[in-house]
């Protein structure tokens, strides 16, 4: 039998992350509906998403559903630089934090009982901390296990704070509606609200093995689970990543075969540079696509053994990407995404390129030594020349 652990986390996520930070560092913002992208909306302030925008949507159909909306180009170097400050507020909260992205983390709070308060007090101490020290707005959930605190923190956007009492879970939990349930997309919701299936409470009453039967053993285990809130996983501090990836808006004008090879080429060469920097290896590939009308695909691969090497990467995805190179032509496509999965840690030593000076000894240089002294785009792939490469998104540091 589950029982869930006595220790509160809370889920921390801030608002609308980047469109914040134009309101908090532009006051002429404030209280207006925000647009950051033009071509593809990268966020969205939630006065603009009042009006119907979304993350990903087309900048055109943007600007016909919110046209008193003021769009600007993104500032990723800003971004980055509030993350930092707001996971500093965090780990002066409590040493154990686990980011999840640049703009959430889980946080433990177990052990601050005696020194800092319940955790409905140190929620809103945090959120006064960021607000007051960083200048932005985030929401707190709370709650025994990291899926209903996610959950709780969802339920209490924008710039709110929600506590979950152990009495209370199944109670807060069940009348929800079934996407708040971790995995269950448009494809698993229209499974289940085609059988009359609409809440999680109706999930948990299905049983696990009715739900296996609909949806497969994994998805059926993990949606039972959690659906009775049964998630055993504690805050993890200085996990490595199990996966990296990179996506690219493509927006809606027809793109040529070369075309999405140079990008794609592009993408793999930006995970790899971070694979070597992290000094990790893969084994799977996995291609993530959507098209113009809006559905999606994905398709992966798994190789023999694991690899940082570039070429070997590159020709896998660019298989993926043959096989779905006529349904492209098509239908169009709006988005490339790759990943990079089960990763492992790889301690070898980089291949090194001998350069020879005119004069003096031979160097050891590596290809990202030089991007590290010249820029990442000081050695590159002849293709990429001249091409706009998108945006690169603020990460989370890799963790040793």
């Amino acid at each position: 039998m589950f029982v869930p652990s006595d220790t509160p986390m809370l889920h921390a996520d801030l608002d609308a992350f980047y469109a914040s930070v134009e309101q908090r560092d532009d006051p002429r913002l404030r209280g207006r509906p925000v647009i950051v992208g033009g071509g593809v909306v990268l966020a969205a302030s939630y006065e603009a998403k009042a009006c119907g925008v979304r993350t990903a949507m087309g900048g055109r159909q943007a600007r016909a559903l919110c046209p008193q909306a003021v769009v600007v180009e993104p500032r990723m170097a800003a971004y980055a630089a509030a993350s930092k400050a707001v996971f500093a507020v965090f780990r002066r909260t409590t040493p154990l934090v686990e980011g999840i992205s640049i703009d959430e983390a889980f946080l433990d709070v177990g052990g601050l009982w005696r020194i800092a308060g319940p955790p409905r007090d140190i929620a809103e101490r945090l959120r006064r901390e960021v607000l007051q020290q960083v200048g932005l707005p985030i929401t707190v959930g709370v709650a025994r296990t990291k899926f209903l605190a996610k959950v709780a923190s969802g339920v209490a956007k924008p710039d709110g704070l929600l506590v979950v009492p152990p009495d209370g879970e199944l109670a807060f939990l069940h009348p929800l509606p079934v996407e708040r349930l971790w995995g269950v997309g448009a494809v698993t919701a229209g499974k289940l609200r085609a059988l009359g299936v609409h809440t999680v409470g109706e999930v948990a009453e299905l049983g696990e093995s009715a739900l296996v039967s609909i949806l497969g053993r994994a998805a059926g285990r993990h949606l039972h689970a959690l659906a009775h809130n049964h998630d055993p996983r504690p805050v993890e501090t200085g996990r490595r990543r199990r996966s990296i990836g990179s996506q690219r808006a493509l927006g809606r004008r027809p793109r040529t075969p070369a075309e999405l090879d140079a990008i794609l080429a592009g993408t793999v060469d930006r995970l790899d540079r971070r694979l070597r920097s992290g000094h990790r290896v893969c084994r799977t590939i996995v291609l993530r696509l959507r098209f113009a009308d809006f559905t999606r695909a994905t398709r992966s691969h798994t190789l023999p053994e694991a690899t940082a090497h570039t070429d070997t990467i590159l020709a896998t995805a660019r298989g993926l990407l043959t096989g779905a190179l006529p349904r492209i032509a098509d239908q169009g496509i709006s988005l490339l995404g790759l990943s990079l999965t089960d990763l492992h840690d790889d301690r070898t030593v980089q291949l090194v390129l001998p350069f020879t000076a005119q004069s003096g000894p031979a160097l050891d240089v590596t290809l990202d030594s030089v991007r590290a002294r010249f820029g990442a785009q000081s050695v590159t792939r002849a293709t990429l020349l001249g091409r706009d490469q998108g945006l690169s998104v603020p990460l989370l540091p890799e963790q040793e």
